[in-house]
This record gives C-alpha cells, structure tokens and sequence, in this order.
C-alpha cells in the first residue's frame, strides 16, 4: 500500500513538474512573440520618421498629394497601414467583388532596421519568380486567392480605381498571410490593374 502511495505521489510531482515546465514554455514563446512585436514597431517607426506621415485622410480622392515625395497617409486607426500615393490612376473607383490584379516590390523593413542584407521581392518585373500574376477580390477575404496577400493591400481600393500605384508601409497584422507569424514589416510598392478579358 505504502508503494503504490509512493508511485501515485511521484507521479503526481512528475505531472506537475511537467505542466510547471510547459506553462514557462508557453510564457516563453509569448515573450518571444511580444518582443516580436516590439522590434516591427521600432523598424516601422525608424522608416516613418525619415518620411513625412499625414495622420488625416482627404476628404476626396483627388485632393491626395501624389509623388515619390509625398506623405505617407494613415490608413488605419491603430497604425497598422501607411499609404504614399505615387499615381492617382482611373477616377472610376474599384466596387466590391471586382477582380484585381497587382504588381508589387517589396522591402523588409525589420532587415533594414537591424542593418541586415536584404534584397528587394516581388513579381513587378519577373512573372516567373513562381508568384505568377496575383490578385484579389475586392472586399473578400475569404477566397484565399485574396486572404494570402493580407487585407492591407485592398485598403488603397477604398480611394482609387485601376491604374493607381501606391507605396505602402504594411504591418504583419495586415500584411501576407506569410509575414504574419514573423511580424514582418513591408514597404511594399503596389499597381493595380483590371482583368483583361
């Protein structure tokens, strides 16, 4: 009896033991996903204070500053999506449910915070990079043909129709479903255009 009184005890103190271990584990990787966070934040902030940011939007879509100089825009209410409008494109804005199509470049902005070596992605020029040529459909995010590319790239929609190109600052939260995890930074530079059929 004293036996088994002494196994139950011992693995009493083993399954604690083992639960103690996992909820420091656990506490671990959220430390290591909030430091994650913090270091976007800081690598986001360093890009944007070289840059001017506009935190009010315009009332309309023709009264945006255009150009490889204007200001980054704050799209959203948290932060998350700056936009620098390069063109303007068609006046006929993109209505939910069309098809866009999309070239994009873009940078990490964590690498060039931390001074690491980073090369320039995208399909801007190279079909072939095995991205193809993407696209979304507008104010759908549930065909993962639209939801991989992250919801922050439709944002521009809202203002402008196809031929537009902006330069946009995308947090993970709102980045490619890739980036995500990592809270990987992007300034991504982004045309839109119509299907042609």
């Amino acid at each position: 009896m004293t036996d088994i009184k002494s196994s139950t005890s011992k693995l009493f103190w083993i399954f604690m033991l083992a639960f103690t271990v996992a909820g420091f584990t656990s506490c671990s990787d959220s430390e290591s996903y909030s430091d994650l966070l913090r270091e976007e934040e800081k690598a986001v902030n360093a890009f944007l204070s070289q840059n001017q940011v506009t935190l009010e939007l315009p009332a309309d879509s023709i009264s945006f500053i255009t150009g490889k100089d204007a200001p980054f825009y704050k799209l959203d209410e948290d932060g998350y999506v700056y936009m620098q409008v390069v063109s303007i494109g068609d006046r006929e804005k993109i209505e939910p449910g069309d098809k866009v199509y999309f070239r994009f470049t873009r940078k990490n902005l964590k690498a060039e915070y931390l001074g690491l070596e980073s090369s320039d992605e995208g399909n801007a020029d190279d079909f072939t990079l095995g991205i193809g040529n993407p696209y979304f459909i507008y104010n759908n995010t549930y065909l993962t043909s639209s939801s991989q590319w992250g919801t922050g790239i439709q944002m521009p929609m809202k203002f402008f129709g196809y031929n537009s190109e902006v330069n946009l600052v995308l947090k993970s939260y709102y980045g490619f479903s890739s980036d995500q995890s990592a809270c990987l930074p992007y300034l991504i530079n982004i045309r839109y255009f119509k299907p042609e059929y």
